[in-house]
């Protein structure tokens, strides 16, 4: 089931090479996401903004839907566990903006969500849809002022670890694994912070990526009712 053809445009700027964020022919299944980019706020989905001054490498990381044998899924990677920082951690693909990328502030986040997610999974970017842009959001600790940038898995291609010196493996995860009340946990830093998190796919997603699913299934409003007590400590080193 897909979307009518009105709306099918959400922005076109570019420049000049095509690339666009396009509603057409999107399942329907996502309508509540693209309602829910184009109207959350930023302070809606994290405390944590961008410096007002404009500190912070800009970065992008690629929120990728598909659909499997169980339905809506999303693509993850998981992080080598012989980096030096966020080892072993699930991610979205992605990473800083190269010059080539473009100007951060209109596409350039755009081209560098697909190009990492290229460079880090194997995916084909041909076969994806990007249809949405969430506002940036930062991450104090590495100082990344982030783009999350919201695509369809129109034509899936094969994935991997191109790098297993960076990227342990590359999973999809149900959205139904994602939304059942008994794969959410409440994360606890040795420092003290707390964080929402989910335990799917043999992996504990946290940190970032974690926060940033759980306010889509909010705003979404595919999240259902979880037991925010129960916790999880993480690694003094995590």
């Amino acid at each position: 089931m897909t979307r009518g053809t009105q709306d099918e445009t959400t922005a076109a700027t570019r420049e000049g090479d095509g690339l666009v964020l396009s509603t057409e022919g999107l399942p329907a299944w996502l309508d509540p996401v693209v309602a829910a980019a184009r109207t959350v706020r930023p302070r809606q989905l994290s405390r944590f903004l961008p410096p007002e001054d404009g500190r912070g490498r800009q970065s992008a990381v690629l929120i990728l839907f598909g659909e499997g044998p169980r339905g809506p899924e999303l693509l993850l990677q998981e992080r080598a566990g012989t980096l030096r920082s966020h080892a072993g951690q699930p991610s979205f693909p992605g990473g800083a903006l190269d010059p080539e990328d473009g100007d951060p502030h209109t596409t350039g986040p755009l081209r560098a969500a697909l190009r990492e997610a290229e460079e880090e999974t194997g995916l084909d970017p041909a076969g994806v849809q990007l249809f949405g842009v969430l506002p940036r959001l930062y991450i104090p600790v590495s100082k990344f002022v982030v783009t999350p940038v919201l695509g369809w898995w129109r034509e899936p291609s094969p994935v991997g670890p191109v790098d297993p010196a960076e990227t342990a493996r590359v999973f999809t995860v149900p959205v139904a694994d994602l939304t059942d009340p008994g794969h959410r946990v409440t994360v606890v830093h040795p420092r003290g912070h707390q964080g929402p998190a989910f335990t799917v796919e043999s992996a504990l997603v946290w940190g970032f990526t974690a926060g940033v699913i759980d306010r889509i299934l909010h705003f979404a409003g595919w999240e259902r009712p979880w037991d925010r007590s129960r916790q999880v400590p993480l690694d003094w080193h995590a």
